[in-house]
């Protein structure tokens, strides 16, 4: 199989490196989610769903080990502007922060008086604020996390706003929104749904939302429609492209959502991101295991 597929030369072949193959960095997970890298440590922090931990993969030694047991069925992971490991708790069905010291602030489990459903991914803007989306797969089976009743009654997206500890809903009309993630300048946040997982009826595109300076978002649009499989976790590079999990491995689509090129992995892919010193290295969670690949592209810089 090879690594690329290049369906627009013009605009997806300047990032192929020809000599640069997928690697297997792991294998071993139940269904492998939410990478992020750490530059300081030169590592890169992933969830286990299923298995309820999160591992390290140490990119000096290339050894993984486990981080956290029990993770709370962690899912989607970022840092936020000072550094710290931001997470999605299914079983907590909260969103966390790991401290410098390892203790584990609250940032959200509750709106309006009920909790969340499960938040799944999560993203934070150069302002400080942290946007999460909250659908029921941590509470539809305990295989996720814990099988429970929605007390919200819907899946919505969120904007937590640290300044004065205020949750709101900036989306509503999801069926599943899973992946999130801003443009290059923060004027656009493109959100997941991946409705069509249960329902073959359902949405499996990613939508894009101009981003207004209060923090609200207008002007909803289907940016791209993901096929095989849906899009689930997904990155975007610093020309805008966006690197999407899907049903045959990474889809990137161009800043208007033309699909572009894709990097074939051989298994279902859950969620990417991009690490490396030089943030040209693409790690790729597949379902049982980590890759990566290297890319002439660079990922969005991140704390």
């Amino acid at each position: 199989m090879e690594t690329f597929e290049i369906i627009d030369q013009k605009r997806f072949g300047p990032y192929v490196l020809p000599i640069a193959l997928l690697e297997k960095l792991y294998t071993g997970t139940r269904w492998a989610e939410g990478p992020v890298y750490f530059a300081d440590q030169r590592c890169l922090l992933f969830s286990d769903i299923p298995n309820n931990r999160m591992l390290r993969w140490d990119e000096e030694s290339g050894q993984t080990t486990v981080f956290r047991s029990p993770s709370n069925f962690s899912n989607g992971n970022t840092r936020d502007r000072e550094g710290r490991l931001i997470t999605c708790e299914h079983r907590g069905r909260r969103v966390t922060r790991t401290e410098y010291s390892g203790a584990i602030t609250v940032i959200a489990e509750r709106y309006q008086g009920k909790r969340l459903n499960s938040p799944n991914d999560v993203v934070v803007k150069s302002d400080g604020t942290i946007w999460f989306t909250d659908p029921t797969y941590g509470i539809s089976a305990e295989y996720e996390g814990g099988k429970a009743e929605s007390e919200i009654g819907k899946c919505n997206v969120y904007r937590f706003d640290p300044a004065d500890g205020s949750l709101h809903v900036v989306v509503d009309d999801f069926s599943r929104p899973n992946g999130l993630a801003f443009s290059p300048d923060e004027k656009i946040l493109y959100i997941a749904d991946s409705g069509f997982w249960p329902d073959p009826q359902g949405p499996h595109h990613i939508r894009a939302f101009n981003v207004t300076e209060n923090g609200s978002l207008t002007k909803s649009r289907v940016l791209a429609e993901v096929s095989p499989g849906i899009p689930d976790g997904f990155r975007v590079d610093v020309d805008g492209n966006l690197w999407s999990s899907a049903g045959d491995g990474v889809q990137c689509f161009s800043p208007n959502g033309d699909l572009i090129g894709k990097v074939h992995v051989p298994e279902k892919v859950a969620n990417v991101c991009f690490g490396g010193p030089a943030r040209n290295r693409l790690f790729i969670c597949g379902f049982t295991s980590l890759y990566s690949v290297y890319l002439n592209a660079r990922g969005v810089a991140q704390p």
